[in-house]
């Protein structure tokens, strides 16, 4: 089915944050599609006080009501929890905190976009970005036909400036003014910073001003004494905090409060978008970065060799895949069948140290364990043969032995 013509879309969901982009989107569609219809949607992600005087702000400028959807558990159980098993890494830095909170979202204004029988779904994502395609492929999986709406691939505007400048036209109120002007883009997750000084990678990140950081201090700020956290997993899955069991959404919490206090969790990092360019972010991932060293840890015990080696792999196409917007697909639903599968035993309790924005293993014990101290040890021992290495290395080493004598040969 064809997209629709600016003259047959008369009601348009647009994927609403209350942010710069998304504000002056209403009064712009009203403008340029036929005074239509504007219903805006929040996906409620743990965005906190951004989310604070949305239905208001939404109305004033042209939205005939604003759905705010509560998504922060879903968020968790079946987005974050499900990479967090996966050991999932774009990169080797960045975990992922835009990337898997897009989909979730997306899926959601979906579903309210055909309830209220939308001509579209409108989104303020740029053209040089990765959140357009996450946000579209999102769209085309679950309403394939349905026209999007992109204005910064349609309108004049060319920077953050301009926004501004057509925001306070219209007497838009904004959170932000020119000289704050971060992009940033907040959950449960992290926090990410981009834009001003952080475009030129030459430039140190602002950890110690005032306001830059929102989720912790710097390692420098941190306590000068270390702070012990132990963490149990059942199958995978993060379930008690020092002996307190917690729903998802209170468990993150107090780990984004440890981590933060103590520096944990800042990441500086130049990645490679999907669209072609690279681009330089800040991120804040407190309680992430700690769950992900957790679990690390705790795998070290529970899983075999070639399960661990493999699914080391499967780890880095996931985390693309993710970051790729390609969610809901069928080789990520494939790879999370595989990674549920290596969590069955994947669970016991993870102690760590947390010194001045370090992790430090400080203990693990798993009713599962595959670690034997009585094969491994140093001391005497009655369970191990070490004269069979002999007949190993032997076998093993043949193939090499072979080689060496052919080519002495010829």
């Amino acid at each position: 089915m064809a997209a629709k013509t600016p003259k047959e879309i008369k009601k348009v969901v647009l994927a609403y944050s209350g942010g710069l982009d998304t504000s002056i989107i209403i009064p712009w569609l009203k403008e340029h599609y036929n005074n239509c219809e504007v219903i805006a949607v929040s996906g409620d992600v743990g965005q906190g006080t951004e989310l604070e005087g949305l239905e208001e702000k939404a109305k004033k400028t042209g939205a005939s009501k604003l759905y705010v959807e509560d998504l922060k558990e879903e968020f968790i159980t079946d987005y974050i929890y499900p990479t967090l098993q996966a050991g999932a890494v774009y990169e080797g830095e960045y975990l992922l905190g835009t990337s898997f909170a897009r989909p979730i979202i997306a899926k959601r204004v979906v579903e309210i976009a055909l309830k209220e029988g939308a001509d579209a779904i409108c989104h303020g994502c740029t053209g040089k970005g990765n959140d357009q395609v996450r946000f579209e492929l999102t769209i085309k999986a679950f309403a394939p036909d349905m026209t999007v709406i992109a204005p910064w691939r349609e309108w004049d505007i060319k920077s953050r400036d301009e926004e501004i400048d057509y925001a306070e036209a219209h007497n838009i109120p904004l959170k932000i003014n020119r000289e704050t002007n971060y992009s940033k883009d907040k959950n449960l997750w992290h926090l990410s910073h981009e834009g001003m000084d952080l475009e030129n990678p030459a430039n140190e990140p602002q950890y110690n001003k005032p306001g830059f950081l929102e989720m912790g201090v710097s390692p420098e700020q941190a306590p000068d004494a270390p702070a012990y956290v132990k963490i149990a997993f059942e199958k995978g899955i993060p379930v008690a905090v020092d002996g307190e069991k917690l729903p998802p959404v209170e468990l993150l919490d107090k780990l984004n409060q440890l981590g933060g206090a103590n520096g944990v969790g800042l990441v500086d990092l130049v990645e490679n978008r999907l669209v072609g360019m690279k681009s330089r972010g800040v991120y804040e991932t407190p309680g992430g970065t700690i769950l992900y060293k957790a679990h690390q840890v705790l795998e070290t015990l529970c899983l075999d060799r070639d399960t661990q080696h493999y699914k080391a792999l499967v780890a880095q196409r996931f985390a693309e895949l993710t970051y790729f917007g390609q969610w809901f697909t069928p080789l990520r639903e494939a790879l999370s069948a595989f990674v549920t599968s290596t969590q069955e035993h994947v669970t016991g309790e993870v102690t760590l140290k947390l010194y001045k924005g370090n992790i430090i293993n400080a203990g693990v014990t798993s009713p599962f364990s595959l670690y034997s101290e009585a094969i491994a040890t140093f001391g005497e021992d009655e369970v191990y043969d070490q004269k069979n290495a002999a007949g190993f290395i032997t076998l093993f080493g043949l193939p090499i032995a072979v080689q060496s004598k052919v080519q002495k040969k010829a």
